[in-house]
C-alpha cells in the first residue's frame, strides 16, 4: 500500500502537469508525451520492473531497492495513465463554451484557468480513484522483485507456519483476497458516487 499510495501521489502531480502540456503544449511536447505514454503501455510492468531494478544496476553500477525501484515504475506508468486521463478530460470541455468566453474578451489563460480546468477537475476525480485502484492490484507485482508487499508478507507468514498449520495458505491468502477486495471494492464505488454527483452538478 505505501508504495500504490507513494506512486499515486507521485503520479498525480506528473500527469496533470504533462496531460496539461499534450492538451495545450506545442507539437513537439506534445510528440514527446504520445512517446513516453506509448512506450509505458507497450512494454509490461513486469519488463519495467526488471529494467530498473536489475537493469540500473547492471548498467550504471546503481544499487537502488526493490520498494525505490517499484515507486519508480508505479509512478512512471501512473503517470502516463494520469497524462491520458487529464488530457482527455481537458479536450472533452465545449468548443462552445471557449469560444463564448474568448468572444467576452477573456484571454486563452483566463479561459483555460477559470473555465476548462475547473471542470475537467471534476471529471478527472473518479477517474483518478479509478486508476488508484488498479494500482493498488497490480503492485502485487513487486513481490517479484523482493520488494516487501501484502502478498510477500503473507508468503513469508505461510512459510512459518505451514508445518504447524497445513491450510495456512488457503487461511492468508483468503484474508489478503478479502482485503483486497473490500479496500478495492469500496474505492469503486466510492468513485461511481463521485460521478454521478458530478454529473448532476454539471447537469
Amino acid at each position: 500500500l505505501l508504495i500504490a499510495l507513494s506512486s499515486a501521489m507521485i503520479s498525480i502531480i506528473v500527469g496533470m502537469l504533462l496531460g496539461s502540456l499534450m492538451a495545450f503544449g506545442s507539437k513537439i511536447m506534445v510528440l514527446a508525451c504520445r512517446v513516453y505514454l506509448e512506450s509505458v503501455r507497450i512494454i509490461p510492468l513486469l519488463a519495467w520492473l526488471f529494467i530498473v531494478y536489475f537493469g540500473l544496476a547492471s548498467w550504471f553500477d546503481l544499487h537502488i531497492s526493490a520498494v525505490l525501484a517499484s515507486i519508480i515504475v508505479f509512478s512512471l506508468w501512473g503517470g502516463a495513465e494520469m497524462m491520458d486521463l487529464t488530457r482527455g478530460v481537458l479536450t472533452s470541455v465545449s468548443k462552445h463554451q471557449v469560444e463564448s468566453a474568448l468572444a467576452l474578451g477573456l484571454d486563452s489563460k483566463k479561459v483555460i484557468f477559470n473555465i476548462i480546468f475547473p471542470q475537467s477537475f471534476l471529471s478527472l476525480l473518479p477517474s483518478s480513484l479509478n486508476l488508484f485502484t488498479r494500482m493498488i492490484k497490480t503492485t502485487a507485482l513487486v513481490s517479484l522483485i523482493g520488494a516487501i508487499d501484502l502478498l510477500k508478507v503473507g508468503q513469508q507468514i505461510i512459510e512459518l507456519n505451514l508445518l504447524r498449520m497445513p491450510n495456512a495458505s488457503f487461511v492468508v491468502y483468503g484474508v489478503i483476497l478479502m482485503f483486497y477486495f473490500g479496500l478495492c471494492y469500496s474505492l469503486s464505488l466510492y468513485s461511481s458516487y463521485l460521478e454521478k454527483k458530478f454529473q448532476y452538478i454539471r447537469g
